[in-house]
């Protein structure tokens, strides 16, 4: 079943998910590796933009609205990091980033890396895959019935709400199913709220540059968070 208008979406999204299986393959290329999970995704999304593949981009204003959007942020990084602070019985990474990935001496760059693709590109690549695609697929199925990019995005249907808070919470790896569904939840619920996925973008930026900043800051027990 062809669905018209699906690469620009999934091609990022998928691209990503390869890389981060391939990283598993080739443990010995993990520097070189990280830096392609980071730069080719975000170039592919920077190329259909460009393109105007993505016109639900357009007309986002950053104003008095965008402080509720990082707002919003700031809640659903609580969200995520909070059980693990406050619930010690909960499971987590065993290890988490290595700062030393790309070398000795280079431990500032790896960072900069990580959080370039933690907190500029993950946002974009998933908030467009998710809960612009996806949504208004599962919205007007079948394709043959009604094209996704019709449809407008953030508009509440039970469909679309149940079927992104369960990709979302599942795409992630199971220690962080605890939050991830309450997090998908929140995203959604400001998604309708607001009706840009530019809010979205802001708060998934926002939420993932607070945790980022949080496992730096330390002393927490966030370590595998990145």
């Amino acid at each position: 079943m062809q669905i018209p208008g699906l690469m620009p979406y999934l091609g990022p999204y998928a691209l990503f998910l390869i890389l981060v299986e391939v990283s598993g393959w080739f443990p010995e290329q993990q520097g070189l590796l990280l830096v392609l999970r980071v730069v080719l995704p975000g170039l592919l999304v920077w190329f259909h933009a460009r393109r105007g593949d993505y016109p639900e981009l357009r007309g986002y204003r950053f104003g008095a609205a965008t402080v509720l959007d990082v707002g919003v942020g700031f809640l659903i990084a609580a969200v995520w990091v909070g059980p693990f602070l406050w619930i010690d019985a909960l499971p987590r990474a065993e290890e988490g980033f290595d700062a030393g990935i790309l070398g000795p001496g280079r431990e500032p760059l790896a960072l900069a890396v990580r959080f370039v693709g933690f907190a500029l590109v993950t946002p974009y690549v998933e908030e467009l895959f998710v809960r612009s695609f996806l949504h208004r697929l599962v919205d007007g199925w079948p394709p043959a019935r009604r094209d996704f990019r019709r449809l407008k995005v953030g508009e509440f249907t039970w469909a679309g709400f149940a079927v992104t808070v369960l990709w979302f919470t599942f795409s992630h790896v199971p220690w962080e199913w605890w939050v991830a569904a309450p997090t998908g939840a929140l995203f959604n619920l400001w998604l309708y709220r607001r009706k840009h996925i530019g809010a979205t973008i802001v708060s998934h930026a926002t939420a993932n540059a607070t945790i980022f900043a949080l496992v730096l800051a330390g002393p927490w027990a966030l370590d595998g968070f990145l």
